[in-house]
């Protein structure tokens, strides 16, 4: 797997050997000499993504309906606001 690096105006004016490069490994899109973006294959992208819970699967956390949660109130926390 290599490893290639497009600046966004490559990028830009080259977006097939982008593509072509992302076959053989991600390329890394740089903006103003940082890293921003980063292309893979969509192969790739499966087998990164591939088992991963969803957010929907995340937030459902089942089981929680059994726990018995009773939080203290705050308070003492909120003061109004000092103008100088």
């Amino acid at each position: 797997m290599s490893l290639a690096t497009f600046s966004s105006r490559q990028f830009n004016q080259d977006t097939s050997r982008a593509k072509h490069a992302a076959a053989s490994g991600p390329v890394i899109i740089t903006d103003r000499g940082r890293p921003s973006h980063v292309l893979l294959s969509f192969e790739e992208y499966q087998r990164l993504s591939a088992g991963q819970p969803s957010i929907i699967d995340l937030l459902a956390m089942p089981g929680v309906e059994d726990v018995d949660l009773t939080p203290p109130r705050a308070e003492g926390i909120a003061r109004p606001a000092e103008f100088e």
